[in-house]
């Protein structure tokens, strides 16, 4: 079976969506978002498959398309649904690799009783941390990856997005005992060429395909 990875963040709004349509240009991958809570503008998934290039085929049905922006398990009550995390089962994804991408942070409730980590135990698939470099964020990491090997979630490393920061970046990475997987700067104009020359100098294929 084809390599699958799990991207997850330390919050929300922190770039996974353009970090993930990176990724799977990047590995030729396909791309899958379980959950999608916000349609009135352009959807995560629209915006992977416009940044990198992806097409059709390698784009995975949501399962759940919410409308309101949302925390997913409000989201799902304003539209008058419960989301069913049984349902949540990996799809195929052929010979490539799939892409994953969560909504928010770990500890994201999708119903009453189950957060996102919860699934993500249940998958037992490798997980890529993206991060802020701001302030703030060694506190929001370090709790994240303790989080993550709580539940014996395997970690295949920390990917920062923002300004550099090379004492925050090796802080965690040395107390969390992750590995560095680059960081993405912030782009602007965002554009898919740009992304993408960017993304496939920050990082190696290698560390998310063969850990």
């Amino acid at each position: 079976m084809s390599q699958r990875i799990v991207v997850t963040g330390t919050d929300t709004g922190i770039g996974k969506t353009v970090f993930s349509a990176g990724l799977a240009h990047l590995l030729g991958a396909s791309y899958w978002k379980p959950i999608q809570a916000g349609l009135e503008e352009e959807t995560d998934t629209d915006v992977v498959a416009r940044l990198g290039g992806l097409s059709a085929d390698r784009i995975m049905p949501e399962l759940y398309r919410l409308r309101t922006p949302a925390s997913p398990h409000h989201s799902a009550e304003i539209d008058g649904v419960r989301i069913d995390v049984e349902s949540l089962h990996l799809p195929e994804a052929g010979q490539r690799p799939l892409v994953i991408e969560g909504a928010g942070g770990l500890m994201v409730p999708l119903n009453s009783g189950m957060l996102y980590i919860d699934v993500f135990e249940r998958w037992d698939l490798p997980v890529v941390l993206c991060a802020r470099t701001q302030l703030g964020t060694i506190n929001h990491s370090l709790l994240s990856i303790e989080a993550l090997r709580k539940r014996q979630i395997r970690i295949l490393g920390i990917a920062f997005i923002g300004e550099r920061s090379p004492e925050t970046e090796s802080a965690i990475c040395e107390i969390g005992r992750v590995r560095w997987l680059g960081r993405l700067p912030w782009l602007s104009p965002l554009a898919a060429d740009t992304l993408q020359t960017v993304f496939q100098n920050a990082f190696i294929p290698a560390h998310f395909l063969n850990p």
